[in-house]
This record gives C-alpha cells, structure tokens and sequence, in this order.
C-alpha cells in the first residue's frame, strides 16, 4: 500500500500537471471503487486551484467562483491506486475507471487494479471534522510532531513501539516500511513497551522518522507492488532499505543477520545487535 512518501511524490508530481487547468470533463467507467463514487459532474468547467496531501490523501482544491463554500475533491489511492496524466487522445488504459479531461489538451487518469481506492466531494470548511480525517494525528514532517507529543503519546504505554508510531491517531503516514526504517536507524527494538523509552531516544526517534521520510520523499517513494509516479517512473528508496525486507542478509553496521518477526499482521524487520 503506498505510504506517506508515495502519496507526496504523486502530489508534488501531479501539482505542475493541474494547477490552474479546469476541469471539461468527466468520464467516469464504473460508479463505485471500494465505496461508491461522488457525482463529478458539478466539477465540469471548474479550475483546479492547488494540489495538497493530508496523510494519505490527496486534496485537489476546486476554484468555483459561484459556489457559497469551497469543495475539495479527495482522493484516497487504496493498495493499488494510480494516477497519470496523459493526452486526452490516450486511449483508455487497462483498470482505469475514472478519466479528468483538461483544458490544456491533457486528462488526469485514474486506474486501480484491486479498486480499493476510494473518492470524495466535501466542503473544504468540514474537512477536519470529516470521519476520514476528525481522527488523524499531526504530521510528521510538522511542527506538531515533536518530542513533547511522542512522550504524551508513549507515557504508560505497553504497546510495542513500532505499533504506537504506525498509529495514525498519534502520527500520520509511519507506516510499516517507515517504522522498521527508523526504529533501526534510532537503536529502538520494534517490541520494546513504548512506556519504557526515555525521553532522549524518543527525541533521536522522532529526528530520524522525519530523516527516513525525507529520504523516501527525495527518492520518490519505494518501489513497492504498482507504486509508481505520475510519470509512470518508479520509486528509489527501495535501494536504501537497511532493514525491511532483509531477513536473513547481513546488517550493515555490525553483520549480524536481520530478523524477522510478526507485529500486528504485519512483517517487522530489525536487527537484534544494533536495537535494543
């Protein structure tokens, strides 16, 4: 499933291809993914003003000077959500369900195998208070996620580490690759109780968890499944694993091999030596 990571370079690449465009039609090939989809109709002849993320949705601001409220188009990629921009001439690709035409001549293409994506239409003034984002803790990469947060978050806390950064009540976007990647870069051993960990390695962890993420974003995400960009490029980070997906090899500070262990159905990957 794509990451934080992975949704930001599909914003930052989508963003130069719709600022600005309007919106002249809509085509949509199924009237459901994992929900059923909103009426996009009322889109026709609408700019697209600004591209933003929010977790793990994309945000298309729409400029409609007649309308009262602001909408916001969301849009969440699922598993194996993709979007490209191509020539509105394109011919319609393999499971693409949704197609923007462009004013400038393009159209912006939705296609998810699985269809575990799902889409919105909401009043920007409600975004907050929505269900899909009332819950959702700070960013990573802002302000808000600091140490001070982490430690309230952790204090008395027998959940493994690992679980308590993957929530996203507590912080966004640390998903499953992330979190193996910055606990072993911060020395944390994924099961140790979130309760038990001083303030000092909570500040390193909260450090490398934006450097990790950083990284991945400059990288254009991970190579994982179908992720790729809007161009249709692939993800680099994938390359600079040193620890998910590497049961068995080598680690790279001190040779021992890497571990594998299961963690809330999911696979975590650590070194035993290096993470205590």
């Amino acid at each position: 499933m794509p990451e934080l990571p992975e949704v930001e370079t599909v914003r930052a690449g989508l963003e130069p291809l719709l600022t600005d465009r309007n919106i002249i039609d809509v085509i949509c090939h199924r009237s459901s993914l994992r929900y059923p989809l909103p009426d996009f109709s009322g889109l026709v002849g609408l700019r697209v003003k600004a591209v933003r993320r929010r977790a793990k949705y994309l945000l298309f601001d729409i400029d409609d000077a007649n309308a009262e409220r602001a909408k916001v188009l969301v849009w969440h990629l699922g598993m194996t959500g993709q979007f490209h921009v191509l020539p509105a001439q394109a011919e319609c690709g393999l499971h693409e369900h949704v197609c923007f035409n462009l004013s400038d001549g393009h159209s912006l293409r939705y296609r998810d195998a699985r269809r575990f994506g799902y889409a919105g239409l909401l009043y920007a003034d409600e975004l907050e208070q929505h269900a899909w984002f009332a819950a959702l803790g700070p960013e990573p990469l802002s302000d808000a996620f600091c140490v001070e947060h982490l430690a309230k978050a952790c204090a008395g806390r027998k959940a493994p580490v690992k679980n308590v950064i993957m929530d996203a009540g507590i912080v966004v976007g640390v998903g499953n690759i992330y979190a193996s990647e910055s606990l072993y870069r911060a020395g944390i051993h994924p099961t140790r109780a979130a309760g038990n960990i001083s303030a000092g390695r909570l500040r390193l962890l909260v450090k490398v968890i934006r450097q990790v993420l950083r990284e991945a974003i400059d990288a254009g995400g991970s190579t994982i499944s179908d992720f790729v960009h809007a161009d249709g490029k692939p993800g680099y980070f994938a390359h600079s694993f040193q620890v998910y997906g590497r049961q068995g090899e080598q680690c790279f500070a001190c040779e021992k091999l890497i571990k594998r262990i299961s963690q809330a159905g999911r696979s975590t990957f650590y070194c035993s030596n290096c993470q205590h």
